[in-house]
């Protein structure tokens, strides 16, 4: 792949790489545990569930059956494992059926038996059984606001835990006595598996108090009986140390450090050099797209941090505070961002996308920024600046024809940015 003759089909490479790295397909197997005395239950929730849930039943020896729950359209024939479709980045029915499905196979469970839990990205919204008292329109509209305002994946779902009776936990704690272990491809900036779905087998260290603080620190308007459950704090989630989590074992298979490895790798097969800036990048998306334009013109100017050509690879999840009208996820708002801080440098193409396949709720994981092109938008007339003040950037880069779409992969290790810098 010939980064100087067409830098959007290198940019691409090296995106479709890192997604090939997260496929569960060859890389569950390694992580499975040996079959029990009694039954072995699989039970899972994601974007990637269906696809996980089909690796095991490829690798598994012996007896299994189960359920998992995934986003519309990301579903995959399986065998044994049932697999159920439901509502992302909003619950519906379908979500709060499933998380009451899995609840119950988990109970049913002795000391011989397993509980295989396959997690991946979009869990927390796929599975959801509120809390007594809670409604699953009280969680909808708190996670709608909390989508909204900025708050990162680690505050949501902090929020989440505590409005839930799956998350935090819950899950694992249900299936005592038995062996719980939970394959898990992270989505999450640090890879916690606390917060990967809002941790449903994995001891939960937040507490109703913490809550409570990242509603009050965003100002989210929030139900009535939310607020009422979150300040009674009645019934707290598994803490660490919890005997009933002491069978439960967690492995990450795919993280967002493996993608950017692998298409570091792919990156230098092409003679281009790669510079890894980080997995767990945080912040608001135009901010983190100055500080990245920043960083490739300093390459492109001066050869530091490493000359031309180079690519600067980062993943994490940024945040955007919506206050236009306008469409777009987060990958999108920074590449918009880039561009208007890049200024149509001559050098310098980008790739900006969701591994998933989805940026937000758009059907385009991202797009790509190439040095003309706010010079194209100015041709139809579009101003960068004021989309970007509208949050539009799905409609700027789908005028220019440069969004990129995939379709669902199936996996989830977050986003994935590619900033190439060719020698002027």
């Amino acid at each position: 792949m010939n980064a100087f003759t067409d830098p959007r089909a290198f940019l691409r490479h090296l995106f479709d790489t890192a997604i090939a790295t997260a496929l569960p397909d060859g890389r569950i197997a390694q992580y499975l545990p040996p079959p029990p005395k009694g039954r072995t239950v699989v039970v899972g929730a994601g974007k990637g569930a269906a696809a996980m849930a089909h690796a095991v039943e490829e690798a598994w020896q012996g007896p299994l059956s189960g359920l998992v729950v995934t986003r519309y359209g990301h579903g995959l024939p399986t065998r044994a494992i049932e697999v159920v479709e439901a509502g992302h980045p909003n619950p519906d029915d379908a979500s709060q059926d499933a998380a009451a499905r899995i609840l119950s196979l988990a109970a049913e469970l002795g000391a011989d038996d397993l509980l295989l839990c396959l997690i991946s990205g979009g869990g927390s919204a796929l599975m959801v059984q509120p809390a007594p008292g809670l409604g699953l329109d009280d969680k909808k509209a708190v996670t709608r606001e909390l989508l909204r305002c900025g708050a990162s994946i680690d505050e949501i779902n902090t929020v989440r835990k505590h409005l839930s009776a799956i998350k935090g936990g819950r899950l694992a704690a249900a299936a005592w006595p038995a062996q719980v272990v939970t394959l898990m491809i992270s989505d999450v900036p640090g890879d916690d598996p606390s917060v990967i779905a809002s941790g449903p087998t994995v001891a939960d260290p937040s507490t109703f108090a913490d809550s409570l603080a990242v509603i009050d620190k965003y100002g989210v308007a929030v139900p009535d009986a939310v607020r009422r459950h979150l300040v009674r704090a009645v019934e707290e989630s598994p803490k660490p140390g919890d005997p009933r989590l002491a069978l439960s074992k967690t492995r990450l298979i795919a993280t967002p450090q493996m993608a950017l490895e692998a298409a570091a790798r792919a990156a230098r097969a092409a003679g281009v050099t790669p510079l890894v800036l980080g997995d767990a990048i945080e912040g608001e998306a135009r901010e983190v797209a100055k500080v990245m334009a920043a960083i490739a013109r300093q390459a492109a100017a001066h050869g530091q941090p490493t000359p031309p050509p180079c690519v600067l690879l980062s993943g994490g999840e940024t945040t955007v505070t919506v206050r236009g009208q306008g469409r777009g996820g987060r990958n999108a708002e920074f590449l918009l961002a880039l561009a208007v801080a890049l200024d149509g440098h001559a050098d310098i193409w980008a790739l900006a996308c969701d591994t998933d396949g989805i940026d937000g709720t758009e059907d385009n994981a991202g797009a790509i920024l190439a040095p003309d092109s706010l010079a194209r938008a100015r041709g139809q007339g579009l101003d960068a600046r004021a989309r970007l003040a509208d949050n539009d950037g799905y409609g700027f880069f789908a005028a220019l024809g440069d969004l990129v779409v995939t379709g669902p992969t199936r996996t989830n290790v977050n986003d994935f940015r590619a900033i190439l810098v060719l020698p002027g």
